[in-house]
């Protein structure tokens, strides 16, 4: 069954707990990062614990486009071979709706010697980029961008010269890191800075200093909205990527919803991903915060959302603004779903989303079909209601597949039951 024709999927109510054992995919973000910075180092890496999934074949896919080897002896591992110079593809890179790939490699075109256009589907041909665009062009490139999102058009001279320059992330941190990870390519020292103290998801900007570490780069955080990196270039490594916090998210919940004991194979506190914070928060259920801020935990926010559903007293989400500029407006998207589920079981208050929380949903017959956007967040935390509600249905269920294509698989090996076609 291929993903196209996958239209529906509905999850049948489990009547025991869930247990097992079930080990995330590698860490998309992690991935993505350090598939670029071996694309961008001279000589062979490998990377092993890697997600294999959409986001990561557009990474990889465009890396070929630009002359770079990427073979993958097996599931989890690509090798990667580089001259540590990006060659001008021969046609526009197309990434899909993959926000990183975007970012990232709109910012690595500046260090390709020639013209690169950077563009994605109808979905990413919404989701801004204007921010990075503003920076690059700050620091020299010619590069333009008719909407402000995707397709943009990089007239790269191989380099740009030693700068500073400030940029603006308040909707993604995905600007600075795709402006760190060129930055050791640039022709002298670079300086960035943020414009203001508001960043979507800094813990990610964590990650990826972490990852330019690891191939070489020098780079200093010298205030919290300062860093300075060195002209250094990158160099080939062995990187091992760890699992995937944001898919952990939904085993932790489906854990919680229906007090299993699923083993991951690794501890909440070994991940140095930013929405592995959201553990805590999913320990406290059903007596969850009554206002959890989902400003620097972003893509666990659809998990506890559905979570919230089921959970003693009503709970309001608030730091939302960049979850409507994702992959869908994720908080209209949840706000939705939840009401298909109950009437007023949830609703948008500004960027806030205050669900109403029902314990007593559990085990009722409330058919809903719920749109997921094409977003794989809103149809893997949306199939956690289906493990307590009879008559949910998942529409798209193939769209998992950006992140987690054996999500699925995942829930049916701890022995949830589908009807429909599962992928």
């Amino acid at each position: 069954m291929t993903t196209d024709t996958m239209k529906k999927l509905t999850i049948l109510p489990t009547d025991h707990p869930l247990r097992g054992h079930v080990r995330p995919p590698g860490s998309k973000s992690i991935t993505n990062r350090a598939l670029l910075l071996a694309g961008l180092a001279k000589g062979t890496s490998r990377l092993t614990g890697a997600l294999k999934s959409d986001d990561t074949r557009y990474m990889s896919d465009a890396l070929r486009a630009m002359g770079v080897e990427v073979s993958e002896p097996d599931e989890t591992t690509f090798v990667v071979t580089s001259t540590g110079k990006l060659l001008p593809p021969a046609a526009p890179l197309f990434l899909g709706n993959a926000g990183t790939a975007t970012r990232f490699l709109t910012a690595a075109a500046a260090l390709v010697d020639g013209t690169v256009v950077v563009d994605g589907d109808q979905h990413m041909r919404k989701r801004p980029i204007k921010p990075l665009v503003e920076a690059l062009g700050a620091l020299g490139v010619e590069v333009t961008s008719e909407t402000g999102c995707p397709p943009v058009t990089v007239k790269g001279t191989g380099g740009f010269p030693a700068g500073r320059v400030v940029i603006d992330a308040g909707l993604s941190s995905q600007y600075v890191s795709a402006l760190l990870m060129a930055a050791p390519g640039a022709k002298g020292p670079v300086s960035i800075e943020l414009a203001g103290d508001e960043i979507g998801a800094r813990g990610y900007i964590d990650l990826t200093v972490a990852a330019m570490r690891a191939f070489g780069a020098e780079v200093e955080q010298v205030s919290p909205s300062v860093w300075q990196v060195a002209p250094t270039g990158y160099r080939a490594a062995d990187y091992v990527i760890e699992p995937d916090a944001s898919a952990a998210t939904y085993l932790w919940a489906a854990e919680v919803l229906t007090g299993g004991a699923i083993d991951l194979g690794v501890p909440a506190t070994a991940f140095s991903q930013p929405d592995a914070r959201a553990h805590a928060v999913i320990s406290s259920f059903p007596n969850l915060p009554d206002v959890i801020d989902g400003s620097q935990m972003q893509d666990a926010i659809p998990t506890i959302a559905v979570l919230a559903a089921f959970n003693n007293t009503p709970v309001r989400f608030v730091g939302l603004a960049n979850l409507r500029v994702k992959e869908c407006d994720r908080v209209r998207a949840l706000s939705l779903g939840l009401t298909a589920i109950r009437p007023n079981l949830a609703h948008e208050e500004g960027d806030d989303l205050i669900v109403s929380s029902d314990p007593g949903l559990a085990g009722q017959t409330l058919p809903a079909s719920i749109d997921t956007f094409a977003d794989h967040r809103i149809a893997m935390s949306f199939a956690l209601a289906g493990l307590k509600i009879h008559g949910i249905t998942i529409e798209d269920p193939g769209c998992v597949a950006k992140t987690y294509p054996a999500y699925w698989d995942a829930l049916a090996s701890l022995g949830v039951e589908f009807t429909g076609d599962r992928p």
